[in-house]
């Protein structure tokens, strides 16, 4: 019983040392969006983005990307890292959602494959700042099929994350 108890012990000990980072916050901007990224190691991230499509021209909405990220790909980092530190990353994924109707615009829905490609910095404290831009392509139809061109434009955004 013994042997069992410390076995855990330790394979508990050894989960919590090699806990993966993770970051909650927002991402702002046309297509702003609640963000949560989870870390696998130093080297990759699953970014889940939850869009709320704001009202400019195409409507209010409703959306999701996922994305796995390679952080620091080619093994190429930012070299100006000060107190907190820059890393840079790029990902695919995929995305979908619904524009609702407004006035004369009809409803839409979306679906596609998405691309991340962004840069951040990584305070000292927990918080980090980011530049993203999620292109997006895809289908996209209301009464027939076609291309998703909003899609190509409307990732661009600015991140603010509490990492923990």
């Amino acid at each position: 019983m013994k042997k069992i108890l410390l076995i855990a012990v330790l394979a508990v000990t050894s989960l919590v040392a090699y806990a993966q980072p993770r970051a909650i916050g927002v991402n702002l901007g046309p297509w702003s969006s609640f963000s949560y990224q989870h870390g696998f190691g130093e080297s990759n991230m699953l970014d889940l983005a939850a869009n709320v499509i704001l009202p400019i021209n195409s409507g209010v909405g409703v959306g999701g990307h996922v994305t796995y990220d390679w952080i620091d790909p080619f093994n190429a980092p930012v070299p100006w890292n000060n107190k907190g530190e820059w890393h840079w990353y790029m990902g695919v994924g995929g995305s979908g959602g619904f524009v609702f109707p407004t006035g004369e615009i009809p409803g839409t829905w979306y679906a596609g494959v998405a691309g991340h490609i962004g840069i951040e910095y990584d305070f000292w404290f927990p918080f980090q700042l980011s530049l993203d831009w999620r292109p997006s392509i895809g289908v996209a139809g209301n009464n027939g099929i076609g291309f998703n061109i909003p899609g190509l434009w409307g990732g661009l955004q600015l991140g603010v994350r509490y990492k923990f």
